[in-house]
Formats: C-alpha cells, sequence, structure tokens
C-alpha cells in the first residue's frame, strides 16, 4: 500500500482542527465554500479545454460523454443554474449519437447514456424524448442474455440505471416488478455458479468476471450484494407491511460470521427469506476475507494486501457494510466499516491520481457516506481533508490518467466530488450510491 500512497500528512480529526471547515452542526464555513467553488470554476474551465481532444466515439459514463453529462446534471441539482442542464443536454445527446450497441450496463455500456438522457429531458419537461429514452432502456435487457453480474459491465450496472431513473423521477417510473426481475437473476446466476464451484457451504452466491473471483465495487462479490440488499429490501416492503423496516425494527436479527437462522416464518415474503438465507451469509463470507490491516483483497485467494481503491479494496467493500447494517441491525457490519475507514485515511491518497475509480476523490466518498450513517464529526473532517488534497489538483506528482477528464478516471470525477461536499448530507458516491 505504501508504494502505491502518499503518506497522509495531515493530522486527524480534532474539534479545534475541523473549525476552519464546518461549524458545530456540520455546515461548511463561507471560507472553504469559498476555496471549494474556486476550484470548481478552475477545473470545469480546464476540463472543457481539455476535452476538444477527448475521443468522439466514447459514449460511456466512465470515460466518455455520458459521464460528463452525468456531472452537469449534478452541478444542476447543486447549483439551480439552468445553463448546466442545458450543457448536460448537450453531452447527453452526444452520448445518443455514438452508443455501444453491445454493453447494457450504465457506466461502460448504452443504459447510462440512455438513462442521464431520459432524465435531463424529464427536467426539461421534454416528456416525448424522455420517454422514447425509457423505452429504449427497457429494451436493453433482452440485449445481452449472457452478460455477466458485476457492475462495471454487467447486469448490476444495468439495474442501476434503473435504479437512477426511479431516484431522479421521484416515482417508480420502472416498476418494482421489472426491477425485481434483475435481481431474480443475478440471484440465480450466483445460486447456480456457487454451486457448480462448490462454494455453497460457504457461500450461497459467487460470482466471477474473467474466471476470477473478485471481490471489489467494480467487477466483485461487494458491488453485487450492495445493490441485491437494496433490490430484494424494496421488493420485501411491497411484499410484507407488517416487517416493513426487517433488519431495523428488531423484529429479525442474524448474528454476523454464526449460523443464519431458518428464515422461514409464515407470512414473510421470499425477499425477506433471499435476504437472510442467501444473501447475508454470502456478505459474511466476504467479511472473512478481511486482512489484518482492515483492507480487503481484489480477488478471493489473492494474499497481496495492495489495493486502497473504490474499485478494488476497502473504499468499494465498505458500500457493502454499511448497507449489511443498515438491513440487518447489526454491529459487527458497522464496525468492519469503521476499519475500513482507518485503511482509507491511512492509504487512501493515491498516487493514481485524484478521480473517482482509483483515485483521492472517489476514496473520499467512503468518509461522506459514514458522516451521514453515523453523524459522526471525524468523517466530515476526513473528507474535508481529501478535500484539500484535490484542491491540489496536479501537484503532488500523481499519474496522468489514460481519459484525464473523464468522470470515473480523471478531472470530471474529482469536480463531482467538490460539488457534493458542498452539501455533505446528500453527498452520493455517482453512478454508484443510491
Amino acid at each position: 500500500m505504501a508504494q502505491r500512497a502518499f503518506p497522509n500528512p495531515y493530522a486527524d480529526y480534532d474539534k479545534s482542527l475541523a473549525t476552519g471547515y464546518f461549524d458545530s452542526s456540520g455546515r461548511l464555513t463561507p471560507e472553504f465554500t469559498q476555496r471549494l467553488n474556486n476550484k470548481i470554476r478552475e477545473l470545469l474551465q480546464q476540463m472543457e479545454r481539455g476535452l476538444k481532444s477527448a475521443d468522439p466515439r466514447d459514449c460511456t459514463g466512465y470515460t466518455g460523454w455520458a459521464g460528463i453529462a452525468v456531472l452537469y446534471l449534478h452541478l444542476y441539482d447543486v447549483y439551480g443554474d439552468p445553463s448546466y442542464l442545458q450543457i448536460a443536454e448537450a453531452y447527453a445527446k452526444k452520448s445518443l449519437n455514438c452508443l455501444t450497441k453491445r454493453s447494457i450496463t450504465f457506466l461502460c455500456g448504452d443504459a447510462g447514456p440512455l438513462a442521464v438522457a431520459a432524465v435531463v429531458y424529464h427536467k426539461l419537461r421534454d416528456e416525448r424524448q424522455s420517454e422514447a429514452c425509457i423505452t429504449r432502456l427497457l429494451q436493453l435487457h433482452k440485449l445481452d442474455p449472457r452478460a455477466p453480474d458485476e457492475m462495471l459491465y454487467g447486469r448490476m450496472g444495468y439495474l442501476y440505471a434503473l435504479l437512477f431513473v426511479n431516484k431522479h423521477f421521484g416515482e417508480e417510473k420502472i416498476p418494482q416488478n421489472y426491477i425485481q426481475q434483475v435481481c431474480d437473476e443475478v440471484m440465480a446466476s450466483g445460486e447456480s455458479l456457487a454451486k457448480r464451484r462448490n462454494f455453497t457451504a460457504k457461500s450461497p452466491l459467487m460470482y466471477e468476471w474473467y474466471q476470477e473471483y473478485y471481490i471489489g465495487a467494480a467487477h466483485g462479490l461487494a458491488g453485487i450484494y450492495y445493490y441485491l440488499m437494496q433490490g430484494l429490501r424494496a421488493a420485501s416492503l411491497k411484499e410484507n407491511s407488517v416487517y416493513i423496516v426487517f433488519g431495523q425494527c428488531g423484529a429479525i436479527r442474524g448474528g454476523h460470521g454464526g449460523s443464519t437462522p431458518a428464515f422461514n416464518e409464515p407470512g414473510l415474503g421470499v425477499s425477506q427469506v433471499k435476504l437472510h438465507n442467501t444473501v447475508k451469509p454470502s456478505v459474511d463470507y466476504v467479511c472473512q476475507l478481511k486482512f489484518p490491516s482492515g483492507n480487503y483483497p481484489p480477488c478471493i485467494d489473492d494474499a497481496r494486501d495492495l489495493l486502497v481503491h473504490w474499485c478494488h479494496g476497502a473504499p468499494g467493500v465498505i458500500y457493502m457494510l454499511a448497507q449489511a447494517y443498515k438491513v440487518f441491525a447489526d454491529q459487527q457490519y458497522l464496525s468492519d466499516a469503521l476499519q475500513c475507514a482507518e485503511v482509507i485515511w491511512q492509504w487512501g491518497l493515491l498516487k493514481k491520481g485524484y478521480g473517482l475509480c482509483h483515485g483521492t476523490a472517489g476514496n473520499a466518498y467512503a468518509f461522506l457516506m459514514l458522516y451521514n450513517l453515523t453523524q459522526n464529526m471525524k468523517y466530515l473532517y476526513r473528507a474535508c481533508k481529501f478535500a484539500e488534497w484535490c484542491l491540489s489538483y496536479g501537484e503532488h506528482g500523481c499519474r496522468t490518467p489514460d481519459t484525464p477528464f473523464s468522470l470515473f478516471e480523471g478531472m470530471a470525477g474529482t469536480i463531482y466530488f467538490l460539488a457534493d461536499l458542498l452539501v455533505p448530507t446528500k453527498a452520493k458516491f455517482p453512478a454508484f450510491e443510491l
């Protein structure tokens, strides 16, 4: 890890140190807010100049035009400036003009451009074009029946696109039964592979990508379980109103890392049964793979404790742990998540750059998520310190990404993070966190 990260030069949280960033209620100071706004404007100008030489055929959210549209849609939501929405529309149109016609995901396929365009047109009150994009989005499900299950190239990435639309429309624009169908396919795929590879005794679900059992958020188990817990939980709310906040209301509890109780009580919906009998022990299996450092390997049976990125390692696994804590109300999941945060604080200022997928901005989102989960000011402070690192963009000797102005590798993602920090209680890791 020390070879891949800069030593963290910052003192950890102390109330007196935090006063330069936010007050006792968590509101950013006017001075720090101004610093963020100034850097956002400066980086936007640099980004726009750099995008003139970007690949004109890259439609994707990860490195292409849809990702830039996502950034401007976010800036519109933060600032309320209609000019940002107009710019988002222009980039959304560019992305629609060069669809991959092969991948179905939000970040690396056609679902992202279509979902983003649907939301942009909806906000512009052009419902005809918005509906046309949603129709095309729903048809993608049939495009690749052999799609993998992970986030970047698989069904979870498609599921995110559906949830993205519902979130921005503020209603069930994509019916829950359609979302449930995607979850069911992923569950069936994971159960089938676990049986074929003799994992069932350890984990009822198993997934692979390129013949590897990846663990992290981008390609692996943590990202898949993060979404399954949300999709199945949403379905369970419809199935049985008695247990509407199941796991949090104390009606049903399960131990972390121990035996999972038979969950077949009368009246409980099938989604709740799957959550406890299938997803939870699979999450517990991932928890058992933790290194003594608190970090997680990129793949099962990989003993190298190296990567502290959103895509591989603690900064991605932490979201699965936090979601498991919300769903199952087991304190051990929160304890594991807090240990991830210590790894990120120590080793999260990455030499790879300032971006989201494998950079400092992406790592900082873990602190914002924990701040909103725990209300502990330490995590808001840590996010502000990582933002301060990003305010010196390009001055630390980091590696230049292959797509230096894109959302997930480059400058657009850093801008997104700095804008999100302006209203930390609303911050969400783009194209991933809901």
